[in-house]
């Protein structure tokens, strides 16, 4: 049969697009470069500090550069997402607007572990097109998004495909690698733009192109609007983003031994630490428990689990399903709470006669674990700089090892690093915990 009109055979986003794109902005961040020297036998000679700042040279200079993204404008007053990469080290940035209108751009917020920067401009008490957030946690494999960008530089494009998959947590350049997967064009340009749902709500902000080297196919990588939302709300308070805490770390028990335990689901989180009188402790989780989803969503990885908790609010409450011993499941209502500064960091240069001289260290506590990325239930002192050649480069210590006992003494904070003497002519024994595994240096 014919289809008796136009509208009957065409599937068309105009709609979406017309509703949507003039909320896209394009971001110009200006960024200063200092220009290197060509070779490293001229650098420091005479010749080349007289010569090497001339025009005739031109190296040593700083130059500006204009890195070229996209943003989006969430409220009719002027707040904007976009990505912490776009607006990195800018030392101005201008916001375009499809209509022609061009704005200084403020940096409000800006958070490099979830790669989110929230910009603000004034628009002279004028309504600005901005697009709602929509629920990202509702999103499923198959369907529909429009992405909106300016890749290239070309100007404002519009592209499509469907959600290719959900929590991917291996790929990506955020810290909370959990991203949306689609196979709209997402290229250079793109980064900060929006990433729009069938009925026009923002689901993501396009971050990232994941592609082998040396193909032409790609994958398209966005961040949930579930996490970009209560950064948003953060900045809109005027306030920092703080990252709520619990208080635990774990490790994934692969599908097939939660297969064998019971566990219907692909993967669990077993409590591997947790840290004393932390909002887990007092909830009376177990190290050995099993956490198997958050607020009714699955948890499969300590990854998925942390992006659960990032989503949250300070001062919110989660329920968690657990499993204990192997048999029964129980909830835990679990408070969100900052990390605490406690004890403080206190970054010091391990002195010359340290045996780790040349280790730059600090006391490990929550605050500095979630800036840093590292485990933030664990306790020690954590290596920030290893100069290289030094005694510490020498005993194998690495950035990023927290150091948590040196012959069965635990190290807390980082003056007892400090006062530390070796043995003498005795071997010892030093237990650092790098990456997430329990390893130790040796010296017989």
């Amino acid at each position: 049969m014919v289809p008796p009109s136009r509208d009957k055979i065409t599937m068309s986003f105009a709609s979406i697009v017309e509703e949507t794109l003039p909320a896209v902005v394009n971001i110009y961040a200006r960024k200063v470069i200092r220009t290197q020297s060509p070779t490293r036998t001229l650098d420091g000679s005479a010749f080349w500090r007289l010569f090497r700042d001339t025009l005739l040279f031109g190296y040593g200079k700083e130059r500006f550069v204009n890195s070229l993204g996209s943003g989006v404008i969430v409220t009719p007053d002027g707040v904007i997402v976009t990505n912490h990469h776009v607006i990195q080290s800018a030392q101005g940035i201008l916001v375009a607007l499809t209509d022609g209108r061009v704005f200084a751009g403020h940096v409000v917020l800006s958070d490099k572990r979830t790669d989110i920067a929230i910009l603000r401009i004034a628009a002279g008490g004028k309504i600005l097109p901005h697009i709602e957030f929509g629920n990202s946690d509702q999103l499923k494999v198959g369907d529909l998004v429009v992405a909106i960008g300016n890749p290239f530089g070309v100007g404002q494009t519009v592209t499509s495909g469907i959600i290719s998959a959900l929590a991917r947590t291996t790929v990506g350049i955020s810290d909370f690698r959990f991203f949306i997967q689609t196979d709209a064009a997402i290229n250079p340009g793109n980064s900060g733009g929006a990433l729009i749902s069938m009925n026009g709500k923002l689901v993501g902000i396009n971050t990232a192109l994941h592609s082998r080297q040396g193909s032409t196919q790609s994958l398209g990588l966005a961040i949930p609007a579930n996490m970009v939302r209560p950064i948003v709300k953060s900045a809109i308070q005027g306030r920092p983003h703080i990252r709520p805490w619990i208080g635990i770390s774990g490790r994934r028990i692969p599908a097939l031994l939660a297969a064998v335990i019971g566990i219907k689901q692909q993967g669990a989180v077993m409590i591997t630490n947790i840290f004393p009188g932390g909002p887990a402790a007092e909830a009376d989780l177990k190290v050995g428990d099993i956490v198997l989803s958050l607020n009714g969503f699955p948890i499969t990885d300590f990854r998925s689990l942390r992006y659960r908790i990032a989503t949250q609010l300070v001062g919110d409450h989660i329920d968690l399903q657990v499993l204990r011993r192997g048999e029964v499941q129980r909830h835990y209502k679990v408070a969100l709470v900052p990390p605490p500064d406690k004890p403080p960091r206190n970054d010091t240069w391990l002195p010359a006669l340290s045996p780790f001289s040349g280790a730059k260290a600090a006391s490990l506590s929550p605050a500095l674990a979630e800036d840093f990325g590292l485990d933030s239930a664990l306790s020690g002192v954590v290596v920030l700089d290893v100069r290289r050649g030094s005694s510490a480069a020498r005993f194998g210590l690495r950035k990023g090892d927290i150091i948590r006992a040196f012959d069965n003494r635990k190290i807390r904070i980082v003056e007892e690093l400090v006062n530390l003497r070796l043995p003498l002519f005795k071997a010892w024994k030093m237990q650092i915990t790098r990456s997430g595994k329990e390893i130790s240096i040796d010296r017989k």
